[in-house]
């Protein structure tokens, strides 16, 4: 399950630039010489000595906050950044709705400053809005009302956005990420691995792989091929850069032409494949050290406003989980040593002092290390709430250790990088109750929580007498309750174990709530004994739940017959499990 997470960011200080400059031959190095060689701009202005002024786009002010620009598709999603970024350009790239183009107009776009509408039923609008006189036109485009310059291939346009050095080939896979690292005082021209050299606007031109592929399906222009109405563009400077914006991406070729517009406009670019700020520790720091009053989430993935706000909010502390990032699953293995600090009766991790339980639990999780790809977290699972034979002061049969008695072990493991989930036995109590007296310690970033449904009770019923059950509404409950503070608190997403080695333990847990995206259910199977049993009772679990996307192991060192070794763990139980407890 480990989660290719790359992160390109690009953070630069730019100021406006005239990118015109003499070539020793009278062309411009952007524009070259079409408007300047009448000594006047396409609305006839001069700068006073006989050159056309350069036009500069003009930036919208942008809103604060975070949003989510909506669409999935290439035009959706370029018209959507360049309408929060941009209130008008008097130059815009034109190009066909097909990945080559886009590669080709997001590169041109950050080379000039200006953005890119991409052709369609919407294009003519977006051209009015912005105000534009001229286009460069890149791709099989339909004539978009206004003048054209048209490349004769990929060294023309090269030569038009005032580009010396050779195109530059991407993959489609590299093509976000090196948009987002393209520094606009240093443009290159980018051009997509496999694609034939740029065809003229309107010829569908001979066109090879998805090019070709999008033409046939409607997407490419059958009109007349456009000849250009200028041999130039006219001359062109960069806007102030909006420094104030950044724009978060997944990569998707969806999103080229957005984010060539956003570079464009001098925004900052964050690149991550997984649709969640808190994915990586490189998207966590960023964000942290990002001063940005305006976030923006490309495309659909990224949910709504409030989902990514929240999101960025958390990000933006900079505090991140054992492992890196601030999502505790997938990507992980928890490797866990089970018990309690007051006593070595209920498991491993109460059979040395707690430093030596440190050392321990770090052994355990080297042995991991050898067979995974995934980051292996040494992780504690402390029982908070122990069940009792009989019914106490309060009458609830399960004793609640104070929290100055588990908070010593707590801290230790903070210091040693080390997550912990605190087990509740509650008894006749409820599982809410039981979680809301130990609110101070979940408030910490590395704590996360666990469910024993069979130490649950119904209030005629004692331990060892019966196996306890409890509803998914009583699960349900505890989800809401620390899903909320956890968002409210701004902390990084919490492991929440659900126990379980007979079906009815937990009835329907298969419908438990695994929409908070604060929390990452996992059911963990701890039943002991034979190893065909427990694998019996691991394959009759995942298919009670088949929903539930991450699970748990236990071995038992006195009880399994035999105990897998970490070799056999990984090699028998599958699919793999996320968690891996000792008792």
């Amino acid at each position: 399950m480990a989660i290719a997470g790359t992160l390109a960011a690009s953070l630069l200080t730019m100021t406006a630039c005239d990118l015109l400059g003499s070539d020793g031959d009278g062309a411009d190095s952007t524009g070259g010489s079409g408007a300047g060689s009448n000594g006047s701009g396409p609305d006839g202005s001069s700068n006073g000595q006989g050159e056309p002024a350069a036009l500069t786009a003009t930036l919208a002010t942008a809103s604060e906050g975070t949003a989510v620009i909506p669409g999935d598709s290439v035009a959706e999603l370029a018209a959507g950044t360049t309408q929060r970024l941009f209130e008008s350009a008097p130059v815009v790239v034109l190009a066909a709705d097909d990945e080559a183009s886009a590669v080709r107009a997001a590169s041109a776009a950050v080379a000039l400053g200006v953005p890119v509408v991409i052709d369609g039923d919407r294009a003519a609008e977006e051209v009015d809005r912005l105000g534009a006189d001229v286009a460069l036109a890149i791709g099989p485009v339909d004539d978009p009302g206004i003048d054209v310059v048209v490349p004769a291939d990929d060294e023309d346009l090269a030569r038009l956005l005032g580009i010396e050095a050779e195109a530059v080939t991407v993959d489609s896979s590299e093509a976000a990420r090196t948009l987002a690292e393209m520094d606009p005082n240093s443009p290159q021209l980018l051009v997509l691995s496999g694609a034939a050299d740029v065809p003229a606007p309107g010829d569908g031109g001979e066109q090879t792989g998805d090019d070709a592929a999008q033409t046939e399906d409607g997407a490419g222009s059958t009109a007349a091929p456009l000849t250009s109405d200028r041999d130039e563009l006219p001359s062109i400077s960069r806007p102030a850069e909006a420094s104030t914006v950044t724009v978060l991406s997944t990569g998707a070729t969806s999103d080229v032409a957005a984010l060539g517009v956003a570079r464009a406009a001098g925004a900052t670019v964050l690149v991550e494949s997984l649709a969640d700020p808190r994915a990586t520790s490189d998207t966590v720091q960023a964000l942290a050290e990002d001063e940005s009053t305006s976030i923006l989430g490309l495309g659909d993935v990224f949910g709504d406003d409030d989902s990514l706000g929240w999101k960025v909010a958390t990000a933006r502390t900079g505090v991140e989980l054992p492992g890196g990032g601030q999502l505790a699953l997938p990507g992980k293995t928890y490797i866990a040593l089970y018990g309690t600090p007051s006593t070595p009766s209920l498991g491993v991790l109460g059979e040395q002092p707690i430093e030596q339980t440190i050392t321990r639990a770090e052994e355990h999780a080297g042995w991991y290390e050898p067979l995974t790809d995934e980051t292996v977290i040494p992780t504690l699972e402390i029982i908070a709430t122990v069940a009792s034979a009989g019914p106490g002061a309060d009458g609830n049969y399960s004793n609640e250790l104070p929290m100055s008695e588990l908070r010593p072990l707590i801290d230790l493991a903070a210091e040693h990088d080390m997550y912990v989930v605190l087990d509740l036995q509650p008894g006749r109590n409820d599982f809410l109750t039981q979680a809301k007296r130990y609110e101070e310690l979940l408030l910490l970033p590395h704590v996360g929580l666990a469910l024993d449904p069979e130490w649950r009770l119904r209030p005629d019923q004692v331990h060892l007498q019966q196996i306890g059950t409890v509803s998914v509404e009583e699960v349900n409950e505890v989800i809401t309750w620390l899903a909320d503070l956890t968002r409210d608190n701004d902390l990084p997403q919490k492991v929440l174990v659900l126990h379980m080695f007979q079906l009815r333990m937990i009835p329907e847990v298969d419908t438990v709530d695994q929409s908070r995206e604060e929390l990452a259910v996992l059911i963990h199977a701890d039943g002991q004994g034979a190893q065909p049993d427990k694998q019996a009772t691991w394959r009759a679990l995942h298919d009670y739940a088949p929903s539930i996307e991450y699970w748990g192991w236990k071995n038992f060192y006195d009880e399994d017959t035999p105990m897998l070794s970490a070799e056999e763990t990984m090699t028998y139980v599958d699919p793999l499990p996320d968690f891996v407890s000792y008792q």
